[in-house]
Formats: C-alpha cells, structure tokens, sequence
C-alpha cells in the first residue's frame, strides 16, 4: 500500500465538508478498498450528524468533529468478510493528513467530544464507517426502511434524523440501494404530511391568544415569551409546506431562510421578536398569519380556508383561529388510522428535549406509548 494520495501543508483553505469528503473518498479511500477488497461492492455517501451534511458548515465548524469522513457501505454477507479488514488498511494506509486537514479524529476527553487532531506516527483514527446499510439506517432512524415504512416509523422520527439520512450526497452507489432508499425517505406519505400540517397549526391554535392575553395583564415577559414560541411554530410550519424537514434549533433559521416564503416573512418575525409590548407584537404576528394562511390556501391540500385574523371570540386579541386549518386537514386524511390519532403530530412536535430526540430507541418508545389507548388522555 502507498500514501501517494497524501497532502500535507500549512493551515488550510476552508473547503465544504461535502466536497472534502467527496475528494477524500475518490483520491484516498477507493484507491485503499480497491486494492483491499478487489471487487467486492461497495456504496459510499457522506450522510448522517454534522453541519456539513446539511450543507451549513463554515470555517467555524472545522473546529469540532468535522473533517474527512463518510460510510462506506458493503452487502450484508460482505460485511463478516471484509469490514475488518477494510478498517485495518484505511487505519494504515490513509494519509495522515487530506487537503491541509488531518484525518485522525480522536476524543478530547470531554463526554462526547471528538477532534480532528495531527497524527505523525501511528495509526490513523479515521471516521470512515464500514458497515452495512441495514445496520446503518437502523443505528441512525431506529428502522430499516428497506423493510417498508409505516405511519408509526415516520411520526416516530425526528425531521432531524429525517433530514440526515436525506441530505448529504451518495459518491458511489455500487449496491444500488442507497439512492432508493434515500428517495423512499425524501418526504412523508401525503396522508403523513396531511396529519404532520393539522397538528403544527394547531399548536399555533393553542397559544395564538396568549400574546394578547399576557399583555393585557401587565406581563409583557410572558407574552414575549409565548410569542417568540409562535415564531418558531411558523417557521416550522412553512419548512413542511415548504416539503422540508425542519433541523434543530441551531439551524432552524438557516433552513427556514431557503423556503419559499422566507424573505417575505422574516421582518414581521424579527419584529415580532423586538416588540417591546404586546399591541406591536400582535399586529406583526397577524400579518404573519396571514402570509402563511395565504400559502397554505395556495397548496390546495384543502378547500379554501378564510386566512384573515378576527377577534379571539369577544375578546379583543387577533387571531387567525388556526384551529380552522387543522380541521380542513384533518378532514382530507384518507387513512383512519391516522385521523383519529391525538392531535399531537410526530415526536418533535410534543418533545423538546435533546437527549431523547438524538436516541431513536426513546423517540420510538415514546410515538409507542403515546398511541397506545387512551393515551389521548395524557
């Protein structure tokens, strides 16, 4: 084996951790696996956590966990034979270093941090994953969707998680499985998608009076507060109109400035977040509601709904009664099954903690309790 792929220097150029990654798999890692396991099949793709993947990465990010790196996937009966092996000569033979950017990742000590550190001598503790794509999509969704995909696997899925698997860019596809199963998993179902819109409409439905509400008695924090959760609801609302898995909170903003309404919408959000008191705070966010009423009606997913705000019953706060959308579409989704769940939606419309929203074992064990009878009492 040779390192003639090797490039050291100086402090390198910023290069998108895709195309790195792309560049690293076809001048240093295909080289090793061809002389490694001479044809045996192969995929490979950079898929998975990291902001590259999603395609957000900066020079900032070249500080944590991000590098050359990417799987390698093999058939199941090829991964006993070869992947520990494979492993072994990447270990060996890669070069230390890629583009001006090592390659050896190694934990600082700190729970679950990982460096891209020099290495001279020894070997190479490479992020290239050589596994097969059944485990993989299991580790990482929970599910292996070569199996099918069922209601409970998409709603008990973060649109993180989602949105990892879909993103990315496959190099070499020699299995021919990953570009399917990528496709498979681009959107949800449209009786999903029906269901996943009804119940982010209506958690904008349950606290669109607060703002008003809050303020009126003096507690403008308060109504801060419940509006600046309004925003985020809207920004992720448009994000699945907009057929697009919203990420997590660091890149929200980010994603939501790609969607088709962004631009429009973004000062009347900013303002509703800069309001110093409530009469301001709910004009903006009226108009808001009715940017996003206008594109839901644009849709056509339902009959026309009114997108004009009015009065919360007889009490002088304006809303859109966002309810009413809910309702249009629940009343579209063909599947009983699904229309008759709790208006609770998939895992990350009810669940907001980090901790189990990265483990797909908890997010499926709780979409499973959740729909179990009489959970809509919980």
């Amino acid at each position: 084996m040779s390192n003639t792929h090797m490039q050291t220097g100086g402090t390198a150029a910023f290069v998108p951790g895709l195309e790195l990654s792309r560049r690293f798999y076809t001048d240093a890692v295909r080289p090793l696996l061809e002389e490694a396991a001479p044809g045996v099949p192969h995929s490979a793709a950079r898929m998975g956590s990291g902001s590259e993947v999603l395609g957000y990465d900066t020079p900032r990010s070249a500080d944590h966990e991000w590098g050359p790196r990417l799987q390698v996937f093999l058939h199941r009966h090829d991964v006993p034979r070869h992947a520990a092996r494979i492993r072994h000569i990447l270990a060996e033979h890669l070069p230390k270093s890629f583009l001006g950017h090592p390659t050896n990742f190694a934990p600082t000590g700190e729970s679950r941090d990982i460096r891209v550190m020099c290495a001279t001598t020894g070997p190479v503790h490479h992020r290239v994953e050589v596994t097969g794509t059944s485990t993989w999509f299991t580790d990482t969704l929970g599910f292996d969707p070569a199996q099918g995909l069922t209601p409970a696997d998409w709603l008990a899925t973060p649109t993180q998680l989602l949105a990892e698997v879909t993103a990315g860019a496959v190099f070499h596809d020699g299995l021919h499985t990953l570009t399917p199963l990528r496709r498979a998993l681009r959107w949800y179902p449209h009786d999903v998608w029906l269901y996943v819109l009804a119940c982010q409409w209506q958690r904008i439905a349950q606290e669109e009076a607060f703002v008003g509400r809050a303020g009126e008695v003096g507690d403008e924090l308060g109504s801060a507060v419940t509006a600046a959760r309004l925003v985020r609801d809207l920004m992720r609302l448009c994000l699945l109109m907009d057929r697009r898995y919203p990420p997590y909170g660091k890149w929200l903003g980010s994603a939501f400035a790609r969607t088709r309404v962004g631009p429009r919408l973004t000062p009347d959000l900013t303002a509703v977040l800069a309001a110093t008191d409530w009469h301001t705070r709910e004009q903006h966010l009226a108009h808001a509601y009715e940017i996003v009423a206008h594109l839901h009606n644009e849709l056509a997913l339902t009959d026309r709904v009114a997108p004009t705000t009015r009065p919360y019953h007889s009490r002088p706060f304006q809303v859109l009664r966002a309810d009413r959308f809910t309702e249009a579409l629940t009343a579209r989704i063909a599947d009983p099954a699904l229309r008759d769940l709790p208006l609770v939606g998939a895992v990350d419309q009810f669940l907001d903690s980090t901790d189990v929203l990265t483990r797909p074992e908890l997010t499926r064990a709780v979409g499973q309790d959740l729909r179990k009878p009489g959970s809509e009492r919980i």
